[in-house]
């Protein structure tokens, strides 16, 4: 979607219908509108970390995370990777 992504989470609009997914094992649930991958990562300030993202048990490849819109029902699995030594 366009625009400020954490506005379409928090919308007070009754009129707009929510889609409950399962993000990294827990219940939530996001405005329908088009939401995609890569605002969902906008929204949880993960835009420019290196990230695995899988959608129902298939990895979604970066190139992907604004074509791959968010649907009812989804299972989604965010993976920060961590560097060190």
């Amino acid at each position: 979607p366009t625009g400020n992504p954490q506005r379409l989470l928090t919308s007070k609009n009754r009129n707009l219908k929510m889609v409950k997914i399962t993000l990294n094992g827990a219940a939530t649930e996001i405005l329908s509108d088009n939401f995609s991958i890569a605002a969902l990562l906008a929204i949880r300030g993960l835009s420019k970390a290196r990230v695995a993202v899988e959608l129902n048990g298939m990895i979604v490849l970066k190139s992907q995370h604004n074509l791959t819109i968010i649907k009812n029902g989804d299972k989604i699995e965010i993976v920060v990777a961590v560097g060190g030594g």
